[in-house]
């Protein structure tokens, strides 16, 4: 079967290009790839080619399918896997495998196997270690966008608390708290507030920090202060380049007490510095941002470490139970990963969105892999619907939905471009 697929070559060598698919194995299974949101992370892939730790040495000859973050219908199943897959489900895939210690990954390791493709072949271990997930949702996209909401969700269980009367620790964010969201309106920040309004352990307060008002504004109207605190949430959301001592004001916020918990979501030096001073007594820090610069530092205050058990923890990625948690999640309505897109395009739009991801203003870029669309802001449909059909509907029904893309919004597309699911 033919694919038509971005592949890495190197450095920023991205190609679109048609191939002929081998057939599959008795324990492989063949997809049709449906949505595919691009990730930072396969930006990162793009700018070290070799160099990054998931890339195989022989991508020059060998090039690999980018793209992690994808959902999509199964097409043909391998003998091995015929009792728990069927053709024509629908399925999510979970792609931080760990496979016998291996970083190999989709969208970064393999030649057939990633989502910016409209077919691929998905390998015996991923089945195996029970990363592909039958899925029942309206729409691909959420299933898409389940990936970085797992990322997300496992942020918030990968943080932990201590206590002096005994050696528990207490997984998770620290109940009735206070959370920093630091550079937190991008879409992964959205993805923490989403996350955080709801959960069962709820904080007191969810303090989320920018230097773009523009960023700010769209943050607070996708997820208002008033929808936090119908959850029992108070949301702030503020402008740190505006104040005069960032660190006072932000700590005055909690009575001086500080953060228990803090999300770092941008890899700036200042920043984590700046964090690290915000941290509460058995304050939590979590590096969520991930570098380039594998010799990327930061000062912290090791004398808050010993004398007030401040810690840093790191987290990357999801695993299955952070995905299914993901869902699960946006199925019942109680988070709405829709906050994160602010572009849609088609597969012919991924190679560009993909090569100049930071210049790109918004949010997630959301493709769709079965046809051909330029990569169009969703603020934008409106002005392209007074002279094309498509856009006019696509603006009408986000605009019901604040703005946001939605599974009405995709049936659309799939209908405009003869997309059979």
């Amino acid at each position: 079967m033919k694919t038509k697929a971005v592949r890495l070559y190197g450095v920023r060598d991205l190609r679109l290009e048609e191939f002929e698919l081998p057939e599959i194995k008795e324990d492989e299974i063949l997809v049709k790839v449906m949505s595919d949101s691009i990730c930072m992370s396969t930006y990162k892939l793009v700018e070290q080619g070799k160099k990054h730790k998931r890339a195989p040495q022989n991508i020059d000859t060998n090039p690999v399918i980018v793209g992690h973050e994808f959902a999509g219908v199964i097409v043909k199943v391998g003998e091995k896997w015929k009792d728990q897959f069927k053709p024509g489900m629908k399925f999510a895939q979970q792609p931080a495998l760990n496979y016998k210690g291996s970083l190999a990954s989709p969208g970064y390791s393999y030649e057939y196997f990633g989502g910016a493709c409209t077919y691929c072949i998905i390998p015996h271990e991923v089945m195996e270690l029970g990363c592909l997930m039958p899925y029942d949702g309206d729409s691909f996209f959420e299933a898409s966008l389940g990936e970085p909401m797992s990322c997300c969700i496992g942020g918030y269980h990968g943080n932990y608390h201590t206590n002096k009367r005994n050696h528990d620790l207490a997984t998770g964010t620290k109940p009735d708290g206070d959370i920093l969201v630091a550079g937190g309106c991008g879409p992964m920040g959205l993805g923490m507030i989403t996350y955080g309004i709801q959960i069962e352990n709820r904080p007191k307060r969810i303090v989320v920090t920018d230097i773009d008002d523009a960023k700010i504004a769209r943050a607070a109207e996708v997820i208002s202060p008033e929808k936090a605190a119908a959850h029992g949430v108070e949301l702030l959301y503020v402008n740190t380049a505006k104040m005069a001592d960032p660190v006072k004001e932000l700590r005055d916020i909690t009575g001086g007490k500080g953060y228990d918990d803090v999300f770092v979501m941008l890899p700036i030096k200042p920043v984590v510095e700046m964090c690290d001073k915000l941290l509460a007594f058995d304050g939590c820090m979590n590096f969520f941002a991930g570098p380039t610069d594998n010799q990327f530092s930061a000062e912290i205050n090791m004398y808050n470490v010993h004398y007030i058990s401040t810690h840093i923890v790191g987290t990357t990625g999801g695993n299955n139970d952070d995905l299914i948690e993901a869902n699960t999640l946006a199925a019942a309505g109680k988070i709405e990963p829709a906050v994160m897109v602010t572009h849609v395009g088609g597969i012919n739009s991924i190679v560009d969105a993909t090569l100049n991801l930071p210049k790109i203003p918004g949010g997630k870029k959301l493709t769709y892999t079965q046809f051909d669309m330029p990569l169009t802001a969703i603020e934008d449909f409106g002005k392209l619907g007074e002279t094309d059909p498509l856009f006019r509907k696509l603006d009408e029904v986000c605009s019901r939905n604040r703005g946001l893309w939605c599974a009405e919004a995709e049936k659309i597309l799939f209908e405009h471009f003869g997309v059979e699911v």
